[in-house]
């Protein structure tokens, strides 16, 4: 069972929670995910995607703050998505020491900066202000391990697809996740970037 070869801390958040099956699709993606592979998941609305995205970041981190740079990114479509996934961190990470950080387009850039030179584990953002705090050097990409993307669909706008590519150009070695309903013809071009030999799970 995929969940009993998580981090301790995280059953114990899942015994909490009372998660106790795991969907068909976390079944067979959270083990390729763990095995550090660059992925892509492929589910319908309610296939568990979303806690699969939480459950491999916090188990690949460890469950523990080390650092100051981020060591994993979520990057969505909008702001209320990234505030929705922010909400869903907070379920596993309340009172424990990891640090997730809210990237909101609504806080000014300096503040943010500020903020994120604190120390910063998981970073949840919206492409642009990813990019503006890339611009501005308002973060170090040198310690990220593993980058996801949550509901990739997207992506199929063109702003938004040169604006990852262009991030993904500044990050040297690092797993990539990509969760998405089903695999489009734009989603399949990223194999020739940093999708490269990558995997494809599906419920």
């Amino acid at each position: 069972m995929p969940f009993k070869k998580l981090n301790p801390e995280i059953q114990e958040k899942l015994e909490y929670l009372e998660i106790t099956t795991p969907t068909s699709l976390q079944t067979k993606s959270i083990p390729a995910i763990k095995s550090g592979a660059n992925v892509y998941c492929l589910g319908p609305e309610g296939s568990g995607k979303t806690t699969t995205l939480i459950l491999t970041t916090l188990h690949k981190l460890k469950f523990k703050p080390v650092g100051s740079s981020p060591r994993a990114l979520v990057l969505v479509e909008n702001n209320e998505k990234a505030l929705e996934v922010y909400n869903e961190f907070f379920k596993y990470t309340q009172y424990k020491d990891i640090r997730v950080y809210l990237a909101d387009e609504k806080t000014h850039i300096d503040t943010q900066k500020s903020e994120i030179f604190e120390g910063v584990d998981i970073l949840v953002s919206t492409l642009p202000r990813m990019s503006k705090l890339m611009r501005s050097n308002g973060i170090s990409m040198s310690q990220l391990s593993v980058m996801s993307i949550d509901d990739a669909e997207f992506l199929k706008n063109n702003e938004s697809y040169s604006t990852l590519l262009w991030i993904t150009q500044s990050i040297n070695k690092c797993q990539f996740v990509l969760y998405a309903k089903e695999m489009t013809p734009i989603l399949k071009k990223l194999e020739s970037y940093f999708m490269e030999y990558s995997r494809v799970i599906s419920e």
